[in-house]
């Protein structure tokens, strides 16, 4: 039976899918980063389980975001073209903001973010894996971008383009907050 945009596990699923896949991690790596079973974030995503209040924050926790923002960003199933600035989700964490651009659309076979680092921030705990392609060009500020044990500090007009498989990470080494505008194939959506 197919879901309705107005069933409860739809909704949590697809919120945890657009959370997940602008965090740039796999089902799998994001069980990890939680702490749960590795076929939990699967069978949410799919729709066969509705988890409990504490799972899902659990599960939120392994990507710093809070359980009343995951609640809180606005899905919508039309198939816009244009978004204004206001539009863009974050789904970053503190000192990180990754906006997500047409998040609520279904379907997207590429993920764009405006990500936006504070001085000395970074993408997270651990290095970041997923199936698909990463690129980027660093509008402002410096990143350090580390890819497979190979680091560089980029500025403003350098890019990157990688397999994301390959283990990565980013680090705002600078004194100023980076911006970065960002593509990726996401494995999943």
């Amino acid at each position: 039976m197919k879901q309705k945009s107005t069933d409860p596990d739809f909704e949590t699923a697809k919120r945890l899918r657009v959370i997940r896949t602008a965090k740039g991690l796999s089902q799998r790596k994001l069980a990890k980063l939680a702490g749960v079973g590795s076929g939990t974030i699967s069978l949410i995503e799919a729709g066969a389980t509705q988890p409990s209040v504490a799972l899902l924050k659990k599960i939120l926790q392994g990507v710093d975001i809070s359980l009343g923002y995951f609640f809180s960003f606005d899905l919508k199933d039309a198939d816009k073209v244009f978004f204004r600035q206001k539009e863009h989700r974050d789904v970053g964490a503190p000192g990180v903001s990754y906006f997500l651009i047409a998040g609520e659309r279904q379907n997207r076979k590429i993920q764009m973010l405006l990500e936006e680092y504070g001085p000395g921030t970074d993408s997270g705990r651990s290095e970041l894996s997923h199936k698909g392609e990463e690129c980027a060009v660093v509008i402002s500020g410096q990143l350090e971008v580390t890819v497979n044990g190979e680091t560089a500090v980029l500025g403003p007009g350098d890019a990157y383009y990688f397999d994301s498989e390959l283990p990565h990470r980013f680090r705002n080494t600078g004194e100023t907050q980076c911006v970065v505008v960002s593509a990726c194939t996401p494995s999943t959506f």
